[in-house]
């Protein structure tokens, strides 16, 4: 394709002595001359030139005011733009170069630099383009892998999430419902989206810990005994453990793969994996330091288990388990109200409250089928109604 060139000049016959000069580039080159700068502005928002060459003096409009416009521009700032001066005028060249002209030339023009000049500015400009060109394909592959990547690694959080909840909601979407609704309540108080795009992630994995509790303690459908309910306790521990403890797996890859593209500080911490760590350890401690396992109070409680422990509560609590049917939606705010100040943060309760309406809307959307519980009904368990 020819290049398309642009002169802009209000001296009639500088314009038909370029044309003439350029004669001899008409199979490369399309020119265009305008007389009048602002009609000239016009046609390079209109017109993708590869070049512009235009005169500082002009009335209406000044090369140099022409040449900001194009710079400001973003769809016109690439374009070079080569500054026509007089001899004598060295402070309006320092100002063009200021601006950022790719060239300059003193007037009169001699027709064999003229010409030098452009195939110099056209050549870089193609060599800009084609890495701009490069660099956007490259940005793009960037952006498909890390969606792929982002793809892979939501799979495998939830389907983690999901093999531990397996074991006792076996068709449930408790652990996908504890992640929305906990996103929910962070953005209600207002927590940055960093804070509320990690937990969205890391609350799935709240009951990783369920993995290493045994199935007689786990499905039991009478109530614990004391020995059993330490048992089950220690889910939070071994949580906390398989998401912090360093993984033999990680050094052996990086050796394998590439030691010198393993990360500098081998006890730099995944915040992802910290925050899941923190809730799985934290999720059961309770606002006035009865629940378990360090006897935790208040704000000494990490933010991100406060705000799971309600989630994982109003969800189970709703939801159908070996040891309890679910209970009607009335029956648990019952039981999330019962526990503000107690069990609950009064914040993060108040917020839950809040937000109620689109917690809805994630229960409808990722709902079980199971019967929900319109009455208290007798169980095995009735004292403790979601046993955690």
């Amino acid at each position: 394709m020819k290049k398309r060139i642009l002169f802009v000049d209000d001296d009639q016959r500088v314009l038909d002595a370029l044309r003439r000069t350029l004669h001899s580039q008409r199979d490369l080159w399309e020119v265009t001359c305008v007389a009048c700068p602002k009609a000239a502005w016009e046609m390079v928002l209109e017109t993708p030139f590869d070049a512009v060459v235009a005169d500082v003096q002009m009335p209406g409009m000044s090369g140099l005011e022409l040449l900001a416009r194009i710079r400001a521009t973003p769809r016109t700032r690439d374009v070079p733009v080569i500054v026509l001066t007089g001899l004598a005028a060295r402070e309006l060249k320092r100002q063009a170069l200021n601006l950022g002209a790719a060239d300059l030339l003193s007037k009169p023009v001699e027709p064999e630099d003229l010409v030098a000049r452009l195939r110099n500015v056209l050549r870089l400009k193609d060599y800009e383009d084609a890495l701009r060109t490069q660099n956007e394909v490259l940005e793009e592959r960037v952006r498909a892998r890390t969606r792929d990547l982002l793809h892979a690694r939501l799979d495998i959080i939830w389907r983690l999430g999901k093999a531990a909840e397996h074991r006792d909601d076996a068709t449930g979407n408790h652990v996908i419902r504890v992640g929305c609704t906990s996103r929910v309540i962070a953005e209600m108080l207002g927590k940055d989206p960093d804070f509320v795009e990690t937990l969205f992630l890391a609350a799935p994995l709240h009951d990783i810990g369920k993995i290493g509790i045994p199935d007689a303690v786990l499905l039991k459908r009478g109530p614990l005994s004391p020995g059993e309910w330490e048992v089950m306790k220690r889910h939070c521990q071994i949580g906390a453990r398989i998401l912090r403890e360093d993984g033999i797996a990680k050094t052996a890859f990086w050796e394998w793969r590439d030691p010198s593209a393993a990360p500098d500080d081998p006890d730099q911490k995944n915040p992802f994996l910290e925050m899941a760590a923190s809730i799985a350890m934290a999720h059961h401690e309770r606002w006035d330091a009865s629940g378990y396992p360090r006897g935790l109070a208040g704000e000494e409680i990490p933010p991100e288990a406060r705000i799971v422990a309600i989630s994982d509560v109003f969800d189970a609590v709703c939801s159908r388990r070996p040891y309890k049917e679910a209970y009607d939606e009335d029956r648990a705010l019952e039981i999330i109200r019962d526990g503000e100040g107690t069990h609950f943060d009064p914040d993060v309760l108040a917020a839950f409250l809040d937000s109620l309406p689109e917690i809805r809307s994630i229960r409808e959307r990722f709902a079980d089928t199971t019967r929900p519980r319109t009455s208290i009904e007798e169980t095995a368990d009735e004292a403790d109604p979601v046993r955690r």
